[in-house]
């Protein structure tokens, strides 16, 4: 085991804040209630963990806002990826003896006081030229390069949208947006960015989310239910889109083998998965680059709902950042309903994804239930700990557009 445990959970302000409230206010209000989710104060913590667009000193702001003075803290910044790398590094701040308890945090009100004064893009000198709209732009480049090179289609990149919308409709308030929403739809909203329309982007929404860690000693001493860190990886390829060495392969490719190899598990292991939607694009490359199909099958993965309720798949059950709220960086309401899916809806293993930038950056953690952390899932495991290189390493380049998958391992 990593020795990392999840004790509390819980999000702020999802959808629009109430007025007066800043990010960092978000943050702290998220912060207070996973603490009193794990039954802890904050005279219990002495680590603080945060990043946020809107609170340049994320870590320093959070431990104020609580009135604490933490013997740790961390404010590494890799955008959305950020929640999930801050799980990483905790752990080893609490092996490392620097912490016991830590929170990590996020907000944002970018809603309320509008998107192009919540962050600045860093556009680099070889763009600027271009006055590319930002970040649409780059993800628009990513999803055009894989339906030349691959033949995805704009009916399967519709299928994301679709499925996230069944899955918000399924989880109710908070989600943002609940109407009914069908592939014709999607394809029929106004158009943003050859190839996306208004559909195939994420929402803007204010909120935030905070999540308590500990080590599992402590943890099993606490009321709440913890949940396990089985693996994690980092990895990064790129600051600026024009930098990207391959419009469709991320370093998720590096981010998930590190994660799946560490917890001894694969993809076919995995009953739920909490992976960045900013575009309808970017879970068709992370299923890809994650394992769970071959390079240039995402598309037909996804398709026919195949990840929606009843699909083979769960894949952004609360909705993600195409109908349950997009607060700036989707990353740490994906981490709350990653632990939301071990505590309340019994699955065993379940990633997180989360992706920085213009598919810059990329985190990858698995997460246990108590029963897969002592070595007895409560369901069936194909390979439970056993080393996932192999089906890693087998992934391939498709040949004919639009065909059917072959999943490295399609979960049961």
């Amino acid at each position: 085991m990593t020795g990392l445990a999840i004790v509390g959970a819980a999000e702020a302000q999802m959808g629009v804040a109430l007025p007066g409230l800043s990010a960092a206010d978000v943050m702290a209000e998220a912060a207070r209630a996973a603490l009193a989710d794990a039954g802890l104060t904050t005279a219990d913590v002495d680590g603080v963990f945060a990043a946020a667009t809107q609170v340049p000193w994320a870590s320093t702001t959070l431990a104020e806002d609580l009135g604490i003075q933490p013997r740790y803290s961390d404010s590494t910044m890799i955008g959305g990826a950020s929640p999930m790398a801050h799980l990483n590094h905790a752990r080893a701040a609490i092996a490392a003896g620097l912490c016991e308890v830590a929170v990590i945090g996020y907000g944002s009100t970018q809603r309320s006081v509008g998107r192009a004064t919540a962050s600045v893009q860093d556009v680099d000198p070889w763009e600027a030229r271009y006055a590319p709209m930002l970040p649409i732009a780059a993800y628009a480049l990513a999803a055009s390069r894989h339906m030349h090179e691959y033949g995805t289609t704009p009916e399967q990149l519709a299928w994301v949208a679709v499925s996230a919308r069944q899955w918000a409709q399924r989880r109710g308030d908070p989600a943002w947006s609940q109407g009914d929403l069908g592939v014709d739809d999607v394809l029929a909203s106004p158009r943003v960015c050859d190839p996306f329309g208004v559909r195939d982007c994420c929402l803007v929404t204010d909120g935030g989310g905070a999540l308590v860690v500990t080590s599992v000693a402590r943890a099993r001493g606490l009321r709440s239910t913890p949940v396990f860190l089985l693996g994690a990886g980092e990895a990064q390829t790129h600051r600026h889109v024009s930098a990207m060495p391959d419009l469709t392969r991320t370093a998720a490719v590096e981010s998930g083998a590190r994660a799946f190899a560490e917890a001894g598990l694969r993809p076919s292991d995995v009953e739920s998965a909490q992976i960045y939607d900013a575009f309808t694009i970017t879970p068709i490359l992370f299923l890809e680059d994650l394992g769970f199909c071959g390079k240039g099958d995402g598309g037909a993965f996804v398709e026919g709902g195949r990840i929606a309720p009843g699909g083979e798949l769960r894949v952004n059950t609360a909705g993600g950042g195409l109908s349950y709220g997009h607060p700036g960086m989707n990353g740490l309401p994906l981490l709350v309903e990653a632990v939301r899916e071990v505590r309340e809806e019994g699955k065993d293993i379940v990633l997180a994804h989360g992706n920085g930038g213009v598919l810059s950056t990329q985190a990858t953690v698995l997460l246990g239930s108590e029963e897969v952390a002592r070595g007895r899932p409560r369901t069936k495991v194909a390979r439970l700990r056993e080393p996932a290189g192999a089906v890693m390493g087998r992934r391939r380049r498709a040949t004919t557009p639009g065909r059917a998958p072959r999943p490295a391992g399609a979960p049961s």
